[in-house]
């Protein structure tokens, strides 16, 4: 990684992306699909999602005509993580390989999240892992 280059928050898969661009299709100029974590759920965190504009601090994945916004607050829970989309023959739905959660509850709604150690994230960062 060049000094020039920056680690990105989160990777978007190919379908991702394509489902993203899909829900933007009509949004606003600027919008994206922000990505945040809160509070909730027997795991004790969820993932929400909504259709927003970044606000301060927010991290900006631009992919393939879409966006994708990551909350300044999730950030390090979502570090190193890849965003995918999982679709069966009655539902589709966004789905996160993130290394940061610890357990998930049964039902599938929420999970437990530690945030990454800044301090190995900016190791990996220079020998390029993340």
């Amino acid at each position: 990684m060049t000094s020039m280059q920056r680690m990105s928050v989160m990777n978007v898969s190919p379908a991702a992306a394509e489902r993203v661009r899909g829900l933007l299709a009509h949004a606003g100029e600027g919008q994206g699909l922000r990505v945040s974590v809160e509070k909730g759920g027997c795991a004790g965190m969820s993932y929400k999602m909504e259709i927003a504009e970044p606000e301060k601090g927010d991290e900006v994945i631009d992919v393939e005509g879409g966006r994708v916004i990551v909350d300044a607050a999730a950030v390090l829970y979502l570090l190193g993580t890849t965003m995918d989309v999982q679709t069966t023959q009655f539902s589709s739905t966004f789905v996160f390989e993130n290394p940061n959660q610890t357990s998930a509850c049964g039902c599938g709604e929420s999970v437990e999240l530690q945030p990454a150690d800044p301090e190995k994230v900016a190791a990996a960062s220079q020998i390029g892992n993340y």
